[in-house]
């Protein structure tokens, strides 16, 4: 699902009129009736009281025309407008004029207006700023803002929490409404799924107000909400006659004294998801753990009894994933300096293989070509420094993509896939996830993709969907708190086939 920025959303919404021969006003219509509709289905006409927060642009204008809608239906309700500006849009005046000639009456909101009373059993509709705001609000309308964070009524924004900017973070945090749902015209924002700012939208569904298709299917976007359809595009299926050696050699070399488990974990995750062959290299005192835990899995040592000093191994490897549990030691540093130097495989690298580059960044001058990097958020501030904001993370990111050639995987609640200029968002997995050597089974479902034949930066989209789907499975049964890495594992073959079911449309991360 492609997630468009402010300026394509104008564009998407201009190009609409023109295509469809339709004014704004229409286009209004339609946005107010898909919120109308949306809380009708759900209150059915119970006796709540609605308060609406309304702007004076397009976003107020909004709220306006879904208050015409309540009163139609007999829903009791309050409009307020937030008069934070003498400039109106026409459309908002349009839609004040068909409440006035109705009777209905706003209050209007000011510096000196003293704050309404709402029950906590009551709804905020918040449609003060929507995705226009281009400045910190006002103090009195933060002061409006808090007010309604600090109710306990149930409060939903129309199209984006107000306060809120597409392209750059809030200033103040009370300046902006903290929405239990957003319900969000056309398109997902970009917003709802970075760490600093997802916190204000709780959950949100997509409204659709029959925006262009032409122009949707037409425009390229920096960033792309992974979609279950899209993957099951380039699943490659299996053929009949195949046989192991079609699906690859995944090579994982890593490991240490006291944490060959992560390897271990790596080992299941990659002949778990269809590696044809997995080898693991790990320094000596993981022979025995390796070949006890995995037994499909072979084998070979270094000549470091706990580390690796010296990675040497004589076959032809389809890909190779490297780091997990590996250890920082100098002499596992010259040894991952030297494999870089001298191979041509694919890679994954993980974990303490980021950490040692992070020492010698020259490295990555010499990786090999769309080598997928799988960073937490320590070892890419590693890597690429500290950041201002998230937006600030992402550009530097894109910077070091496009100075390397690589694939990024930023680890997170929504993990990000970055290449070049694009991102790609995941929208499967939960916070159970946060635990032990969830990364290591990440790495090894990507390396064994690639082995597949996907090429990275697929298996990169497609590894971070099936690890957080494998990861949703397993919390659905063992619940969040009893999540392991071994659980994920386990529920891998389930996420594959959860591939071929029923398309979910609803918002998977609700």
């Amino acid at each position: 699902m492609k997630i468009f920025s402010k300026k394509q959303i104008y564009n998407a919404d201009k190009f609409t009129l023109k295509d469809q021969n339709i004014e704004s006003i229409e286009l209004m219509e339609r946005a107010s009736l898909a919120l109308f509709n949306w809380l009708h289905s759900r209150l059915e006409g119970k006796p709540l009281k609605l308060n609406l927060f309304c702007g004076i642009g397009n976003n107020g204008g909004d709220g306006l025309a879904l208050a015409r809608h309540l009163w139609e239906h007999g829903y009791a309700f309050q409009v307020y407008i937030v008069n934070y500006s003498e400039n109106r849009s026409e459309d908002f005046l349009s839609n004040l004029k068909k409440l006035k000639e109705r009777k209905i009456w706003p209050e209007y909101m000011n510096e000196a207006t003293a704050l309404p009373e709402i029950g906590a059993e009551e709804i905020i509709i918040d449609a003060i700023f929507g995705i226009g705001l281009n400045r910190n609000p006002d103090v009195w309308v933060a002061r409006i803002i808090k007010y309604i964070n600090d109710n306990k009524a149930y409060t939903l924004s129309v199209d984006v929490p107000s306060g809120l900017f597409l392209d750059r973070k809030f200033e103040d945090v009370e300046s902006v409404v903290k929405a239990h749902t957003v319900l969000s015209f056309q398109f997902p924002k970009l917003i709802f799924f970075l760490p600093d700012t997802s916190k204000f939208c709780g959950t949100w569904e997509i409204l659709d107000i029959g925006l262009s298709t032409k122009f949707i299917t037409d425009t390229e976007v920096d960033f792309t909400l992974i979609d279950k359809v899209d993957l099951i595009e380039k699943y490659r299926f299996r053929d009949k006659f195949s046989h192991k050696g079609d699906f690859g050699h995944s090579l994982l070399i890593g490991g240490s004294y006291g944490k060959i488990g992560a390897m271990v974990l790596a080992a299941k995750a990659c002949i778990g998801s269809g590696s044809g062959l997995v080898t693991a290299y790990v320094p000596q005192c993981g022979y025995l753990p390796l070949q006890t835990a995995v037994p499909e899995v072979m084998v070979i040592t270094d000549k470091g009894e706990n580390d690796l000093q010296n990675i040497d191994f004589k076959l032809v490897p389809s890909v190779i994933g490297i780091g997990m549990g590996m250890g920082t030691s100098d002499k596992t540093g010259e040894a991952l300096t030297q494999l870089i130097k001298n191979s041509n495989s694919p890679m994954v690298i993980d974990a303490d293989g980021l950490n040692l580059i992070a020492k010698n960044m020259s490295l990555l001058e010499q990786i090999p070509s769309k080598t997928v990097l799988t960073p937490h958020p320590g070892e890419l501030k590693r890597l690429i420094g500290d950041w201002e904001d998230d937006f600030d993370k992402i550009e530097k990111t894109k910077r070091l993509s496009k100075s390397s050639d690589c694939i990024i995987v930023i680890k997170g609640a929504y993990t990000m896939i970055v290449y070049l200029e694009k991102s790609y968002i995941n929208s499967t997995g939960n916070p159970g996830m946060a635990t032990a050597g969830s990364g290591d089974v990440l790495s090894g479902i990507i390396t064994s993709l690639i082995a597949q034949q996907y090429e990275p930066l697929f298996a990169s989209i497609l590894g971070v969907y099936l690890h957080g789907r494998a990861g949703d499975i397993a919390a659905s049964h063992l619940g969040m708190e009893a999540l392991t890495a071994s659980s994920i594992i386990a529920s891998l073959g389930t996420a594959f086939l959860d591939l071929f079911s029923k398309p979910n449309t609803q918002n998977e991360t609700t």
